[in-house]
């Protein structure tokens, strides 16, 4: 999406999301403005820790979804930004 961003992401026992996001933000946004010369991400972020008992798949088709609801695209496959194409398709 042109103005913000989804992952599904999976972490382990010891995975701190406030240090991946921190660090995420952190080097891209850097990479950005040096090129762009304009900041890339706001300061926070919003998260949803996905439990044992959602369902991860229907997670998955939401994000993929999301351009054909913004009218970006006609079909989740036409947006380069997406993926895995592998499991879109199956989706």
């Amino acid at each position: 999406m042109p103005d913000h961003l989804h992952l599904l992401l999976a972490g382990q026992d010891a995975s701190s999301l406030q240090d991946f996001v921190h660090y995420f933000k952190q080097i891209s946004g850097y990479d950005f403005k040096r090129r762009h010369a304009s900041a890339l991400w706001q300061i926070s972020y919003y998260d949803h820790v996905v439990r044992r008992d959602e369902d991860v798949e229907q997670i998955a088709a939401y994000i993929w979804d999301n351009p054909v609801r913004a009218g970006v695209v006609q079909s989740r496959l036409d947006y380069a930004s997406s993926g895995p194409r592998e499991l879109m398709e199956q989706a």
